[in-house]
């Protein structure tokens, strides 16, 4: 049962009583820290105890410490430690110490924690060995899906009302939602309506392909069954460095606040290395959206991976707008011959062969997007076909149905302004990956077992919001970390 819990409020006073003094006689030992202090005063763990409360008995040894675990976490990934040389470190700072809550939990507490809330067997298994595929795939070529139209019957399965919520990642993941997101939505960072961005990165796990040797064999290459102490690991292709990896894929959707000029993860979820994006995608959205019931996702934006007609009917059905980048395989490849001359975008083309122009959708009332003739708004100078077109001063409309051809006419043209600056923010999910894998070296960590690594990929995205929460409130004047501990500093 969960035991002892400091309110926030609780927390707070006692980080400011504790470290105060020290403040005084040594200023510098807190200006040090500045980061870290601030980030762990504004991280709201009231949000966390509801969410964790099932997972304890009512009855036994109460658990006094798990508020305590989950900002030495959130430390250690910000200051970039391993978990057994951070408890050293900890052990031997006062300030680290009192900025967690005073007492040091044990290295076993800390597997704990993870343990249960990440409910997984990594019991390392024997298995046959994990060979290196040999052939490689190519230059920005994804591995193609193992089974073909399962992402047709995936999202056949979401229509027929398929949940999420029984994995594994199920409660790290409302964790993230409600003591991580849930915050920078209150704070009015992350809009009720936001536009999201999907996209999957490699993972390498910190346990080798080869595994440990458990027979008698003098061949180190023989076929004999090994153990495995990362025995959900598989290789994968990394196509931006053209090689194989042994890992996880982690497919993460992403916003972008456009005002703040900041990224913000919104859903973190490992998966198997040979995994398909196309595949992810669709799963994600749909667990997100139940994840976020008071979010409104306007627009997906994505890659090539996604174009497929699977995920546009799971959008349209969604309500959400479909901005996705062409598959140079599938360019042209429409599911119906369209009604009028286009191009492959999707735009309609004048009888003089001109482009017309993009004039809005009209969502409420027939769903239809409007088109206008391109010389009359200034786009070309003269057309061919003007003696046998439209003789009105509004010159030719034309409409057109994403009910025709989902793919072919989306709810935002490709190639108008609008789907272009739409496009643009899918860098978003690029930047959080960089900051996830690399600024708070997930991906340097050599942490092994998809527990271990989704936990601690969730712990950085925490470190990302508090990054961006810090950021508006110190720039609103909200939080001002000399004036909270009186620090004077002499020049």
């Amino acid at each position: 049962m969960l035991g002892k819990w400091l309110s926030h409020e609780e927390y707070q006073e006692y980080v400011v009583s504790e470290l105060s003094e020290l403040a005084r006689l040594n200023p510098y030992a807190l200006l040090e820290y500045e980061k870290e202090i601030s980030k762990l005063f504004i991280l709201n763990l009231d949000l966390l105890k509801p969410v964790i409360a099932t997972l304890y008995s009512v009855t036994g040894r109460p658990s006094n410490l798990q508020p305590e675990i989950f900002r030495s976490f959130i430390l250690m990934i910000s200051m970039g430690f391993t978990l057994d040389k951070w408890l050293a470190k900890l052990k031997n700072n006062f300030v680290l110490r009192i900025l967690i809550g005073g007492n040091v939990p044990s290295l076993g507490s800390h597997y704990d924690f993870m343990n249960r809330i990440y409910k997984l067997d990594e019991k390392p298994r024997h298995k046959a060995k994990k060979r290196k595929p040999s052939k490689k795939i190519g230059k920005n070529k994804k591995l193609p899906n193992r089974r073909t139209g399962i992402v047709g019957r995936i999202v056949a399965g979401i229509f027929k009302g398929k949940k999420f919520n029984c994995k594994p990642e199920t409660v790290l993941h409302k964790i993230f939602a409600e003591a991580c997101v849930k915050s920078s939505v209150d704070l009015g960072l992350i809009p009720r309506k936001v536009s999201v961005s999907g996209d999957g990165t490699c993972i390498e796990s910190g346990a080798s392909h080869f595994g440990v040797k458990t027979c008698k064999c003098s061949d180190f290459n023989c076929n004999c069954p090994r153990k495995f102490s990362d025995p959900n690991a598989t290789w994968g292709w990394d196509s931006h460095n053209e090689r194989w990896y042994y890992g996880y894929t982690g497919y993460f959707i992403s916003t972008y606040n456009n005002e703040l000029k900041t990224d913000f993860p919104l859903y973190l979820r490992l998966v198997d290395a040979r995994r398909h994006d196309s595949v992810s995608a669709v799963v994600s959205l749909a667990q997100a959206r139940e994840l976020y019931p008071n979010l409104t996702f306007e627009t997906f934006i994505s890659d090539s991976a996604s174009d497929n007609y699977p995920t546009y009917e799971l959008l349209n059905k969604f309500d959400i707008n479909a901005v996705i980048a062409l598959n140079s395989k599938n360019k042209g490849n429409f599911k119906n011959p369209p009604p009028i001359g286009v191009n492959q975008h999707g735009v309609p083309i004048c009888p003089g062969g001109n482009l017309m122009v993009y004039y809005g959708f009209d969502r409420k009332d027939r769903c239809r997007i409007k088109w206008r003739c391109p010389r009359v708004l200034g786009k070309c100078s003269a057309c061919e076909a003007c003696q046998n077109c439209s003789k009105s001063d509004y010159g030719r409309t034309v409409y057109t149905h994403p009910t025709w051809d989902l793919r072919q006419f989306t709810t935002i043209p490709r190639g108008t302004e609008q789907w272009k600056n739409k496009m643009k923010e899918r860098t978003a999910a690029e930047r959080v990956n960089n900051r996830i894998l690399n600024d708070y070296g997930i991906e340097n960590s050599k942490a092994r077992g998809k527990k271990h690594i989704s936990f601690l990929t969730t712990i950085a995205g925490f470190n990302v919001h508090l990054d961006a929460q810090l950021k508006f409130l110190t720039s609103k004047n909200l939080f001002d970390f000399t004036s909270l501990f009186n620090i004077q500093v002499v020049a």
